[in-house]
């Protein structure tokens, strides 16, 4: 089948984004299908405003719509809600096509946060944007709930998955894999201002507090917080020896639609500290179900976190068995539509 994947979150950016689609169109390829993937590497760019490590793509209407004659798709999915998506979005409306979407950014928080912009007219657009397709897909239940609440038209749940070849517990059982006090507590993934680092940066614990990874809050926290320990981007080898290595991933976001950082340290078997918020809830509750417990959450994110390293690492590391990204590859494939 050919299938047209439209996303304005490619690389080099590094986030659960484009982890996810970069991991989804291998899969599909796998299976024999033929993807292309219209991206913002294919345009001019510039950076975003108070965010220039995402860059946005200029002008990319002529080349886009050129792109999808030629290659003539049998199933379009519009992933993003950038320039690259709209452009996309556009042609399939005005040649009548049929596309599926999907939701993967709270961004009427985010602007909100960066530019003051009142999340009620960010989600008139979002509804607007989702609502003129067969089927816009979301990562859990609880964000369903919400675009459901919001007026949103036909949402459907797409779980995500998670590389268990690539994330796993040490095989000799050392985790004395980082030079650093215990008991070690670690986030990993983008530095932004939405992901409430700073709560977790100003925690009193001992041992060692540990951010992986880059973004537009970096230098400031780096500023604020001297006794926090800052290792920068990290590629996924030296990443999971973090995640081995560490007594409880911290997860202090309370506005990830999931969290794909908190299934990776999970199938490293390293146990979660987070809010009772969407992504955490539709995880930890549905383990609470099954009687087992992967993590805590608590309004106070530094007795999560002292609570979490109690729990069994090996029972951490069984739970993500379900969370597989060949799955994943078959929900998606069963909710794309024809584009006639």
């Amino acid at each position: 089948m050919r299938i047209a994947l439209v996303t304005d979150a490619w690389h080099p950016q590094v986030n659960g984004v484009v982890r996810t689609w970069d991991t989804v169109t291998r899969k599909l390829r796998e299976l024999g299908h033929d993807v292309l993937v219209i991206h913002p590497k294919l345009f001019r760019t510039v950076p975003c405003p108070g965010y220039p490590a995402i860059r946005l793509a200029i002008r990319p209407r002529k080349y886009t719509i050129k792109l999808l004659r030629e290659f003539d798709p049998q199933c379009i999915h519009i992933a993003t809600e950038g320039p690259v998506g709209m452009v996309a979005r556009k042609y399939c409306q005005k040649h009548k096509l049929k596309f599926t979407t999907s939701y993967h950014t709270h961004f009427p928080h985010y602007l909100r946060v960066y530019y003051g912009i009142p999340e009620s007219l960010t989600f008139k657009f979002m509804r607007w944007f989702h609502n003129g397709s067969q089927a816009t897909l979301v990562p859990t239940e609880s964000v369903k709930k919400e675009l459901e609440d919001r007026h949103f038209n036909t949402v459907r749940v797409w779980k995500r998955g998670v590389d268990r070849q690539l994330f796993y517990p040490p095989e000799d059982g050392n985790r004395a894999l980082v030079d650093l006090p215990r008991p070690i507590y670690l986030n990993t993934g983008r530095v932004s201002h939405e992901k409430n680092l700073k709560e977790f940066a100003a925690m009193k614990v001992d041992g060692s507090k540990v951010i992986v990874g880059e973004g537009p809050a970096l230098r400031k926290l780096q500023k604020k917080f001297p006794d926090v320990h800052f290792t920068g981007y990290l590629v996924d080898e030296d990443m999971r020896r973090y995640l081995q290595a560490a007594d409880v991933f911290v997860f202090p976001s309370l506005s990830d639609t999931f969290g794909n950082v908190m299934m990776e340290a999970l199938a490293c078997g390293t146990p979660v500290a987070a809010h009772h918020v969407t992504g955490p809830v539709d995880v930890m509750d549905q383990t609470l179900l099954e009687g087992k417990t992967v993590g805590i959450m608590h309004e106070d994110l530094q007795t999560a976190a002292k609570e979490a390293m109690q729990l069994d690492r090996q029972t951490c590391r069984d739970y993500t068995e379900k969370w597989c990204w060949n799955h994943a590859t078959a929900v998606l494939l069963s909710n794309l539509v024809d584009v006639k």
